[in-house]
């Protein structure tokens, strides 16, 4: 098959409207897929407690599968070459929820608490090629004038996901953390049961994948989507300190995290309703509203002006999230569309490692304000560009 003939394949599959069986099918598959991402902070905190006393060596096991998922993305993207791209999906999700029952069999059989942290580094190992692989069977599902609702309603289900995941796991964990623990492998699987087998397309042919894939416009959008992933993150994980910083409980982390959730649903609803992709100039406009819901957050100094800048953070990522997946989607080679995606989820990954560095080495303020320095020169990039663009 020829890369001309792979590309009019692609095209000539998606007929599927959005509420069609495989398309309902696909959305239940994309919500599941990062229901352990979603639960394991506070599944595994809950494992670390109950082994060792100390629930904050749970960081261990998320540590763990996030550089894992970095580590394996690319390389077990490239294993899938010529291979049907759903059944590849399944076997790599089930491998997934094998490594996690390993570790609910582990908790049981009282292994060592490294072992623990092993199963978790190998359930990560698949996670950005699994996402890469769901968003590339997307292109033989719908078209090109339905992805931005479809992704729209993806982005808002995920938050959905997030939302409800460590809800779920404490009030499993509260019974039992392999419980907790067991339904991650259990609702993480769900993909293997509902992806449509018979809309998989096949990859190209390994010699048709070798050259350059990420091209300097690539980049920029990837290095884009880490700055993002490193906005979020810092929100979401330095809640707790946020909330001490203010002279509340830990538990009133939820001041910050529920409105960047419920305005990141809010987001996703737009980009459904909607259906369009952003105006470049409009993307200019969403990354400085981005930057500066984070600089809120980092420098206000306020209780108000702080859950404001995370509502306006949220309410941007869903639309940029959008663009970066559509942008990347006609800049990458139709047959290396799932390695460019598994890319794409890496970058988000990086920035929150990169964000938990910054927040365990450096004051709470101080790392707040590292991620949003890194998050406006990213915008005065893209601006940058936008301008010259316009120009020529």
């Amino acid at each position: 098959m020829t890369d001309t003939n792979l590309s009019t394949d692609a095209r000539a599959q998606p007929t599927q409207a959005l509420h069609s069986a495989p398309m309902l099918r696909w959305f239940t598959a994309s919500a599941a897929l990062t229901v352990p991402q979603a639960t394991a902070p506070v599944a595994f905190s809950l494992v670390a407690l109950s082994i060792l006393g100390d629930a904050r060596l749970g960081a261990a096991m998320v540590l763990a599968m996030t550089l894992a998922q970095v580590a394996g993305a690319i390389p077990i993207t490239r294993m899938g070459r010529g291979k049907p791209i759903a059944s590849f999906l399944r076997m790599l999700v089930l491998l997934r929820s094998a490594a996690l029952a390993g570790i609910v069999l582990g908790l049981y059989a009282g292994v060592p608490f490294a072992a623990l942290v092993t199963l978790a580094a190998l359930a990560g190992l698949v996670n950005g090629a699994t996402y890469g692989y769901l968003r590339a069977l997307l292109n033989t599902l719908t078209s090109a004038s339905r992805m931005p609702r479809a992704l729209g309603i993806a982005a808002t289900l995920n938050e959905v996901t997030f939302v409800l995941g460590p809800v779920l796991a404490s009030g499993l964990g509260a019974v039992s953390p392999a419980l907790a623990v067991a339904a991650m492998a259990v609702l993480g699987g769900l993909p293997v049961l509902v992806i449509s087998g018979d809309a998989s397309m096949p990859a190209a042919p390994e010699t048709h994948t070798t050259g350059r894939l990420v091209t300097p416009e690539i980049l920029l959008w990837l290095t884009c989507a880490a700055a993002g992933g490193a906005t979020i993150a810092a929100i979401e994980i330095g809640a707790v300190a946020l909330a001490l910083q203010f002279g509340f409980d830990p538990t009133m982390a939820i001041l910050f995290t529920v409105p960047l959730c419920v305005a990141s649903v809010l987001g996703g609803i737009w980009i459904s309703i909607r259906n369009r992709a952003s105006s470049p100039r409009a993307v200019v406009v969403q990354l400085a509203l981005f930057s500066l819901g984070i600089g809120m957050t980092a420098l206000s100094g306020a209780l108000v002006p702080t859950i404001l800048g995370a509502v306006l953070a949220g309410l941007m990522l869903a639309p940029l999230g959008t663009h970066y997946a559509l942008v990347l989607d006609a800049l990458a080679p139709p047959h290396r569309r799932a390695e460019l995606f598994a890319l794409l989820r890496t970058a988000n990954a990086g920035g929150v490692i990169v964000t938990s560095a910054l927040l365990t080495l450096l004051p709470l303020n101080m790392a707040l304000a590292a991620v949003a320095a890194c998050m406006l020169v990213t915008t005065g990039v893209v601006a940058l560009r936008t301008v010259r663009r316009g120009a020529a």
